[in-house]
């Protein structure tokens, strides 16, 4: 009888992963809630899946983002696949706790990245950086935008963390942590496999820099990411192992890098608006400062909401839930649709236009609920991250320099393959002196 059976089992089977939406992901990337969404009405505030052999329910808006960060409802231990969670995040960081234990190490995130005063210390590094990426350019210098971010804003951070190392060096880590974000989304491919050998290179050598500062071998500055990790405790009192606190070093450190990619975004939407280029560099000439000028936030802000590192986040029903008329039980995936919730037309006007505009007037862009470019809810208690404020300033920065008008951002390469996770403008946004020396040519 079970020999009978076996092949009904096998096609039910294959049915099952037929209907299943995961493969969608992989095909369509930042394309798959556009499709998910045409099985709903117009407006729909959530649309069913089947992901990963589980009914999940798919969500966005300000209603998706009020119950995805509801933490009485939703978990997000163990949502994150497991390739991804240790390959980007690293084992057992913040990423992975829910509830007391995530409130806990999430409060020396906020000490550490969060307050102005960290903004304020780590913009000096940011402006020492960016204009010598700037020189670089002037000189004949032929990296890319995205290239030139990488490097420059992951020496900024590694100063500002308080991490030794000679520029070049703090190059090269810079270069691995954003080889482990190229390589996170891409499982079972080359890159993938690089990425997990960059983490086990970059584990280690945090590991060992924590352990350096509690055996007093090195002096970490009071107040920076290295001093706080190497003395943080978790709620029983007891030191976290070096391994971890040396994961959560990194955490505090390659979101910035991350940025890199808004960066490769920015010169894309720069070279397309040369109106935008001619208003920013006139600002920046005015306040003869690169980082936070007013016009390049908004244009910041702008990239950041078309242009999310991810389309999208999972995670736990812990309980029931119905929205809009959809329903998961207990133990099913709700996911958070990013790239929805970011082009809500209930929430943005004229979601599909790239206008910096709209961000004039937004003084508080925590308090806009459907802009969700580093998470939702607040950032003390719930998973919307701390270093948000520096990763505008990192931005913010490298906008004004590309908008100088001694340089110039090529057209080629700046296409953008969509189904790949994560993604950014295939050439990274070259830059180039605008003469060939980067001086008028008649002197």
């Amino acid at each position: 009888m079970a020999l009978i059976d076996l092949p009904a089992q096998a096609a039910r089977r294959l049915g099952a992963l037929a209907r299943d939406d995961a493969p969608t992901l992989l095909t369509h990337g930042y394309g798959f809630g556009a499709r998910i969404w045409r099985r709903v009405r117009p407006g729909a505030r959530s649309a069913p899946l089947r992901l990963l052999g589980s009914d999940a329910v798919f969500v966005r808006g300000v209603e998706g983002v009020e119950l995805f960060y509801d933490e009485s409802r939703i978990a997000r231990h163990g949502a994150m696949p497991a390739l991804v969670q240790e390959s980007l995040f690293g084992h057992a960081s913040v990423h992975s706790l829910d509830g007391a234990a995530h409130r806990h190490r999430k409060a020396t995130f906020v000490d550490v990245a969060y307050e102005d005063e960290q903004v304020a210390r780590l913009t000096p590094f940011l402006e020492r950086e960016w204009r010598r990426e700037r020189r670089a350019w002037l000189d004949g210098g032929t990296r890319s935008a995205y290239d030139a971010a990488v490097g420059a804003l992951g020496r900024a951070i590694m100063r500002w963390a308080g991490v030794p190392g000679t520029p070049a060096a703090q190059t090269r880590w810079s270069a691995r942590l954003a080889q482990i974000v190229d390589g996170f989304g891409s499982p079972y491919s080359p890159e993938y496999l690089v990425a997990i050998a960059n983490r086990w290179w970059s584990d280690r050598h945090a590991e060992r820099l924590i352990e350096a500062v509690r055996r007093g071998a090195l002096t970490a500055a009071e107040g920076t990411a290295l001093e706080q990790w190497a003395h943080h405790r978790d709620p029983d009192g007891e030191l976290l192992p070096a391994k971890v606190a040396g994961v959560e070093l990194q955490n505090s450190m390659r979101p910035m890098i991350a940025v890199a990619r808004f960066v490769a975004f920015a010169a894309k939407e720069l070279h397309d608006r040369p109106e935008w280029r001619d208003r920013i560099a006139a600002e920046t000439a005015e306040r003869e400062a690169l980082v936070g000028g007013p016009l390049a936030v908004m244009f910041a802000q702008e990239v950041r909401r078309t242009a999310p590192f991810v389309p999208m986040l999972p995670g736990w029903a812990t309980a029931d839930i119905e929205i809009d008329g959809q329903h998961v039980h207990a133990g099913g995936r709700v996911v958070l649709d990013i790239m929805g919730t970011n082009a809500d037309d209930r929430f943005w006007a004229r979601p599909d236009r790239f206008d910096p505009e709209r961000f004039r007037d937004a003084e508080d862009y925590e308090a806009l609920a459907a802009f969700i470019p580093h998470g939702g809810a607040d950032v003390a208690t719930g998973h919307r991250c701390p270093g948000e404020k520096l990763a505008i300033a990192g931005l913010s920065a490298a906008i004004a320099v590309l908008s100088d008008p001694d340089l110039r951002v090529l057209g080629e390469g700046l296409d953008v393959d969509r189904r790949r996770l994560p993604t950014k403008p295939r050439s990274g946004g070259r830059v180039r002196a605008a003469t060939a020396s980067g001086r008028c040519p008649f002197h």
